[in-house]
Order: structure tokens, then sequence, then C-alpha cells
């Protein structure tokens, strides 16, 4: 066992050989990298898996040892000054390797076929990798500078990946906003940092929670200072985590391909938040006021992103809202100082937030398989519906995703999340109020996505290449495996295959197309001869892409038995948690009966089932022919004679829709004064600094220019200007009147 810890450092390294080696082919073999791009998604898997393979040996040895292991070497000395670098391996340490692996290998091999007709395939699986050995490196430091130094290495991978496709505006945007807000957070990070090392003399946990609980039990610091310290530290996880008022980067993260999304909202990006306040609740929960303070931030979160979710049109910023949300409930309960049930939350929500964010990749996937749809309109969920019968193994294991955020047993994110509405019970009762009034909004807002997705008809006006509409018709769909057949002269054959690069896992070949989701896939359309058009249906992923969903799937029916509450012998986490739980100096949870639990469980279960009902009440086709479309605009009216029932419905879509108009707020307060500062700089550069040096050399201009004229080469004549000046001057001193 101590061998196998000795050699964990090799965990954060394992990936990174991915893109070096790209990097030296691409320099050296350009054209043969090139030409070979797909083969390059199997070493980025592998290496990936055996890093997997690694961590799940590191997690059954805590399990079965409850110990902890940290090794360290010293690489700056100087008089009193020491850096450290090592690794730890503690319970948390191995929770979030596990997330880290399992998740990323199979939005890996997911992207391979997702991927498969972007020119940038090679950056995309280098940035990849490159993301993957910075959160392996954040989750194994040893120290809050390792920690800092891994903290900005993600930052800039997230960056990299939102703005992958850079030359669209959106994109391009949308990765600065996300750099610019995590900038703030990190900067308020590096003070607390800086702040605790004046302290304490040193950047080690250990010795960090030690010194800190000794001279505060003492009252040898300034409590507020010491307090203002760990606000500074928080403030980094609240960025990095998109919590409140830190969150605006997270819905327009988005416009990334979906297996980044997938990978930042499940175990990655936003999991860094939570796996920082984790690390360091031993020192938070011994300072006045940081406790209240992180599970405020918590509620208010949870809150706001269940609101926002409300009236979301595009269905990944509906579920980027959704994780923001649940963020909120695993930051409450770390403030709440239930440090199981967060950390709980934490692996099921990761594996069904992979889930849904893959599923929703296939329906985009399937969306634009329909000829002349925009990338733009295939995310828009008023715009699909219908899909069952077109993707039917995406449908469940989406519906299997949603029924997990929403609470539904025996499914992940119900054992988690009840455990933390349980908690909360004997915190606060406004909390508690709130956490339960946005649970029934979580299963509202999520059957609200698959209602609009997958129930009714296919809600879209079909195009032709030219992009102009044409009017409904009668169109079979004939999906083959490569190869025409020969049809009947009065119909129309369609068949696009016209790619030259090969998948390592799929012998399907695609369009190789610049920066644009606009994958082209073989297909044969029956139209009506009369139409004289090319049209097709939405189609199920390949395999590739759907093998990943009935893993993740699987994962998430059964991962919530982990923390079963019922026998302390079949209670995995309680074992695997023991070490960290112990150094919070708390007491393990004893077993829960089947009466308590049930009693609680009813309750949380059937505020679930309400929000269902409400939403299949709203969105649920009535008819058949009815096309689907979001019922809440029903609601929303204008004019003098509103009610103020409509006038209530049309404030809470308006404020759902807009975002709770947080970032016009920005903009307007933030951005409008920055650059309204850069204008009056500017102006006063120009005008004022430049005026006076331009002013200068005017007047020098002038002054050369008359005197030249006064210059005629006689003595005399200076001689009888000087005398004459001074004369005037004298007559000054002596006549003040003149």
């Amino acid at each position: 066992m101590e061998q196998t810890y000795q050699y964990a450092w090799i965990i954060p390294f394992v990936p990174l050989s991915v893109p070096i080696l790209i990097g030296v082919g691409l320099l050296l073999f350009p054209t043969a990298t090139k030409n070979l791009r797909r083969m390059w998604a199997f070493p980025s898997i592998l290496l990936l898996s055996i890093v997997m393979i690694f961590s799940i040996n590191l997690s059954i040895q805590q399990i079965n040892s409850s110990c902890i292991y940290q090794y360290v070497w010293s690489w700056t000395i100087n008089n009193d000054f020491s850096l450290e670098f090592g690794y730890l391996i503690d319970p948390l340490t191995s929770i979030m390797s596990m997330l880290i692996t399992t998740v990323g290998i199979m939005v890996l091999i997911y992207s391979d076929n997702y991927m498969a007709h972007d020119q940038g395939y090679l950056r995309f699986f280098a940035y990849m990798s490159f993301f993957s050995t910075s959160m392996l490196g954040l989750v194994t430091s040893s120290n809050l500078i390792q920690i800092y130094i891994f903290w900005e290495l993600v930052g800039m991978c997230s960056y990299l990946l939102i703005g992958f496709w850079f030359t669209r505006p959106l994109a391009a945007n949308a990765c600065q906003k996300a750099f610019i807000t995590n900038r703030v957070g990190d900067f308020g990070l590096l003070l607390g940092i800086l702040g605790f090392y004046w302290i304490t003399g040193s950047f080690e946990f250990r010795d960090l929670f030690e010194i800190v609980n000794n001279l505060i039990y003492n009252n040898e610091v300034n409590s507020s200072f010491v307090t203002l310290c760990a606000v500074l530290l928080f403030t980094g996880a609240v960025a990095k985590s998109a919590q409140f008022p830190l969150h605006v980067w997270l819905p327009d993260a988005m416009e990334g391909p979906t297996p980044i999304s997938a990978l930042i909202h499940a175990a990655t990006m936003v999991a860094a938040g939570i796996f920082l306040v984790a690390r360091l609740l031993p020192l938070f929960i011994v300072i006045p006021y940081i406790m209240n303070l992180i599970s405020f931030i918590g509620i208010i979160t949870v809150l706001l992103g269940a609101t926002l979710a409300l009236a979301q049109k595009d269905i990944k910023r509906g579920l980027a809202y959704s994780t923001m949300s649940q963020l909120g409930y695993m930051m409450l309960a770390l403030g709440m100082g239930s440090y199981r049930s967060a950390l709980f939350h934490l692996i099921t929500h990761a594996y069904s937030k992979a889930l849904l964010f893959l599923g929703s990749g296939s329906i985009i996937h399937s969306m634009e398989t329909i000829v002349g749809y925009s990338p733009d309109k295939s995310q828009n969920m008023v715009l699909m519906g219908g899909l069952t019968k077109h993707v039917p193994i995406t449908q469940i294991s989406f519906l299997l995703g949603i029924l997990s955020l929403c609470g539904i047993p025996p499914l992940a994110c119900f054992w988690s999340k009840d455990e933390i509405l349980n908690d909360s019970w004997l915190y606060s009762p406004i909390f508690t109020i709130i956490a339960w009034t946005t649970a029934g909004l979580t299963a509202f807002y999520m059957f609200r996505i698959y209602l609009l997705t997958f129930e009714g008809h296919l809600n879209v006006h079909f195009q032709n290449y030219s992009g102009k509409e044409n009017t409904p018709f009668y169109s079979i769909s004939l999906w083959g495996k490569g190869g025409s057949k020969r049809i009947n002269k009065n119909l129309r054959l369609v068949k696009m295959n016209n790619s030259k690069s090969s998948s390592f896992f799929s012998k399907k070949t695609y369009r190789s197309d610049k920066n644009v989701r606009n994958r082209v896939g073989p297909f044969i359309t029956i139209v009506h001869f009369e139409n004289k058009k090319d049209y097709s249906y939405p189609y199920e992923s390949d395999n590739t892409m759907l093998f990943p969903l009935l893993v993740l799937g699987i994962f998430t029916l059964f991962v919530g038995s982990l923390g079963i509450p019922f026998n302390q012998e079949l209670d995995i986490l309680t074992k695997w948690l023991t070490p960290s739980i112990n150094l919070l100096h708390q007491k393990l949870n004893d077993s829960i009966d089947w009466y308590e639990f049930l009693k609680d469980a009813i309750f949380s279960v059937s505020i679930a089932y309400f929000g269902i009902f409400i939403a299949s009440f709203l969105y649920k086709p009535i008819y058949s022919s009815f096309q689907n479309f979001d019922l809440i605009n029903l609601f929303v009216k204008t004019g003098p004679k509103r009610s103020l029932w409509d006038k209530i419905i049309n404030g809470l879509y308006n404020w759902s829709y807009n975002r709770a108009y947080i970032d016009a707020f920005y903009t307007t307060s933030l951005t409008g004064a920055v650059r309204g500062l850069a204008q009056f700089t500017h102006f006063f550069d120009r005008r004022v600094i430049d005026g006076i040096a331009n002013g200068v050399g005017i007047m020098s201009f002038f002054v050369g220019e008359s005197i030249k004229y006064v210059g005629g080469g006689r003595i005399s004549s200076y001689l009888f200007f000087y005398l004459s000046c001074v004369s005037i001057f004298l007559l000054g001193l002596y006549f003040p009147v003149f």
C-alpha cells in the first residue's frame, strides 16, 4: 500500500503527455499528424483510463485503511522562507480524481464522434488533456500555493475551451467574460493566501489549520483580519463555482462545444470551488461568521439558479442554471457543516449532469441533421418536440438524468439532495423553506425541458439549402450506414458522405467543416417529387456517442448506493470520508431507521411530483395535432388591462428570461463605468496632457517666428532693445502704478 501512495505523483502528469505529443507531432510531422488526427483520441482515452485505474486503487485503499498520505519536497529555501511542493492523498482527493477520470473518459469517447467534423479536432483533444492535467494537479495539491498555480491553469484551459470556436463573436465574448469574472475571484484568492501566510508563516494545510485554530483559541490574532482573509479565500470559490454574484459567466460558457459543457459542469471547473471550500473547511469552521456567509451565498444561489432556469429557451442554458442551483445546494451543505452530504451530492450530481449535457449534445446533433437547420435554432427547445420516436435511446437516458435531478427515488440525486434538505431543518427555518421550494422548482423546470424537447410533435419549419422556408410535407427518412440505392425516378435521393477522415472508434465518415457544429452524416431521404427539395428528419446518434450515455445512465441509477444511510456496514461513503470527518472533529452519522427515512422522503418526493405535475399541466400537449411551444407565454400579456395575476406572471417571466437583470446591471454599472472612465482619461490625455505639450511647442514656434524679424544683425539695435526693456522693468519697480 505504501508503494502505491509513493507513485501517486503520476496522477496529474500522465494525461500531460497527450498535448506534448500532439505539439511535437505538429512541429515535426505536421502532414502526418493532421492526416491521422482521429487516432489521437485513443492515447487520450488510454492515458486517462490508466489514471482512473490508479485512482480506483487509491480509493479502495482509502476505504479499507482510512488513512491520509502526504509527500512533500523542498523547492525553494531562503533563510526563514521555505516553499514546498508535493501531493496529498486523502478521501477528498480520491473522490475528486475518481469523478474527473470517469466523467472525463466518457466525455472523450463522446467527443471523438461529436467533434469529428471540426478542423480543430487535434486542438480540442490537446486542450481536454491539459484541462484534465490541471484539475488532477489541483485536487492532489498539498498546499495553497500549489493549488493557486493549478487553479490558474484550470482558468486558462476553460478560457481556451469555452472560446474553442473563437471565430464566433458570441464564443469569443463568452470566454473573455468567463476569464475576467474568474480573475475577480482569483485576485481575492491570492490576497487570502498571502494574508494567511502573513498570519501563520506557512502554506501547508495541516500547519495552517493548527496554527489558526490555536491563535483564535488563545485570542492572539485579530478576528476581523482573519475573517477578511477567509472571505477573500472564499471569493475564489464563489467565482469558480458560479455562486452569486459572480455567476454571470456560466450560462454564456455554453457557447463552447457540448462535451466541454459536460466536463465543466460535471466534475471539473465548477466543482473546483466546492473542492476548495471542502479542503479548507477545517479552517473556515473555526472562524466566526464565515460559515454563515458560505451558507447564505449557497441558499441565494440555490433559489436564483432555479428561478433563472424557468423561462430559458436554450436547452444548454437551462441546464447551466440547473448546475448553478445544485452547486448552491453543495455550498449550503458546506456552510451548515454537512461535509458528507455536500460531497455526496457532488458525486451524484456529477454523473447526472454529465448525462444530461451529453444527452443535450445528442439532441442538438440530431436537430442539426435537419437540412438547412442553423446551429442557433438547434438548441432552442421551443423549436423542438416529438423527438422521442426519433432518438429513443437519448430520450431514455435524458429522462434518467431528469428524474435524478428532480430527486425521484431510487436515482442518485434523491439520496444526496434529501440528506441536504433534512440537514437544513436543523440549521435555519428560512433556509429550509427556500431549499424545499427550490426542490419543487427544480422538478418543474427540469420536466419543462423534457416536455418541450421530447413530447408532442416536431415543432420546426423545415428549410431547404437556400434557407427559404417551405410548407409542411410528407417525408420518410431511411437511415443507412453508407452507400446509396437507386430508387424510383419520381423520388429524390440525397447522399452526403464526402469526408476523408476516419474515426478510431467508428467506421463512419463525416465532412470536415470549420468552427461550426454542422456535422453532416450519410442519410437517405425520400420526399414527394412535387417538392423537389431535400429534407431529413432527426436521427439517433452513433454508438460512440450513445455508449457514454448508457454508462452514465448506469452510474445515475446506482451511484446513490454509496451513501445508503440505513446500515453503517453498507455506508461506503461514510467509511471513505472517516479521516476527513475526524479532522473536522465531527461525529460520524448514526444509521437511520426506515420510519424516519420514509417520513422525510415522502415530503421531498411529494414536492418533486408536484413540480412535475405543474410542468406537465402547462407544457404537455393537449391535442395530438398540437405543436409544442412555450406555454408560459400565454400568461405573459401586455397592455393596460392586465390583471394583478398577469402582472405577477409577466414580472416573473421577464425576471427569469432576462437573467434577473443582473447582467444588465453589471453592464450599466461596471462595464459602463469602466468605459466612461476610459473615455474621460482618453479625453484628458488627448486634450489636457497632449494639449499642454502641444501648446508649449506652438508657443515656442510663434515666439521664434516673431523674434526672427527683430534680429537685423546690428549690435546697436540689440543694445537699444535691451536697454529699453531694462528701463521699463526698473520703472515698474519704482512706480508700481504702471
